[in-house]
């Protein structure tokens, strides 16, 4: 690890031999969402999306559906992340 003299930032550079690194988050939420009860979420969260778009004044939001998809997702993704990060 070398530091970067005016910042004191460590810089890492990888192996050129090492494969190319997969974030496990990015395919455990794939996995998770398709999960029936995350993928109703998902479904309620995109129609709330399409009624607010489909309204010229409104003061509806999403937020709900939002926060309701992404809490259940990261819940599920939660228990196996951990153990798959070095």
């Amino acid at each position: 690890m070398a530091f970067n003299s005016p910042l004191l930032v460590p810089v890492l550079k990888a192996d050129d031999d090492e494969e190319e690194l997969v974030d496990p988050q990015a395919a455990l939420r794939e996995k998770c969402q398709a999960k029936g009860h995350i993928g109703s979420l998902y479904n309620k969260y995109q129609e709330c999306n399409d009624r607010v778009n489909g309204k010229s004044k409104t003061t509806e939001t999403c937020m709900e559906e939002l926060f309701d998809f992404v809490a259940e997702l990261d819940h599920c993704v939660a228990h196996s992340l951990f153990s798959k990060l070095k």
